[in-house]
């Protein structure tokens, strides 16, 4: 049998929400909760956090890891045109990596149950530092029409929290 239709190569569809997803077991918080100004006062973005209850991180999103920070305090993730950030503890970034175990690298496609990373708490903790888990969506004001968080309190990783409807 002949195909005398030749089916076009279609661009993929970008999709119009982003569904957000708890990236730690623990309590989830609004992000004016974050015990950190650039985080509470939205400067980078707006989102939420996770305080954890244990050290496996996974992905708040569906989408492609497109920055693993040298001292793998932090991973970005593009999800639709949605830019994510996964800031993992507050003020992290000086314990230059020591307690965090990064299992994904730049280019990446994640569901989000994949992990991103291992952080030993206690190691945090021990440095004076909060071990808050971070989601901002630092191109919010271009490409976010709404968004909305339908849980708090207590979530586990991977469970469906929110959507981002997308301009």
């Amino acid at each position: 049998m002949f195909n005398f239709f030749k089916k076009k190569e279609q661009e993929p569809v970008k999709s119009k929400e982003v569904t957000l997803y708890a990236p730690a077991d623990g309590e989830l918080i609004k992000i004016e909760e974050v015990n950190d100004l650039v985080f509470a006062e939205k400067m980078m973005g707006d989102g939420f956090a996770v305080k954890p209850a244990n050290g496996t991180i996974t992905s708040p999103v569906d989408g492609e890891v497109t920055t693993v920070f040298p001292t793998q305090h932090a991973v970005g993730l593009l999800s639709s045109s949605l830019e994510v950030l996964l800031h993992m503890g507050i003020d992290t970034v000086s314990l230059d990596g020591k307690p965090f175990t990064t299992q994904v690298k730049e280019k990446q496609k994640l569901s989000h149950n994949d992990v991103v990373s291992k952080m030993d708490l206690a190691a945090v903790k021990a440095e004076e530092k909060e071990t808050d888990i971070v989601v901002i969506f630092t191109n919010g004001d271009e490409v976010i029409k709404s968004f909305e968080l339908t849980k708090t309190g207590m979530v586990s990783k991977g469970e469906e929290v929110g959507k981002v409807f997308l301009k």
